[in-house]
């Protein structure tokens, strides 16, 4: 028998976002302030992350 509180973490596990999702969806609305990118971004999870961190304009950079 699973104990509850396993059951209930893996059960929120399953029916989240990914970190990936959301690391994309505020860098793309960090970047353009569209829900619509923020969308694309947030199902393209990591492969947007990545393109993020590769093409980041110097004014995104921590100072």
């Amino acid at each position: 028998m699973i104990p509850l509180a396993e059951a209930v973490t893996n059960s929120v596990a399953r029916s989240g976002i990914g970190l990936g999702a959301a690391i994309a969806v505020v860098c793309s609305w960090e970047r353009n302030r569209s829900i619509l990118w923020a969308i694309l971004a947030g199902l393209l999870s990591w492969f947007y992350v990545i393109y993020f961190a590769i093409t980041r304009r110097p004014d995104e950079r921590k100072p």
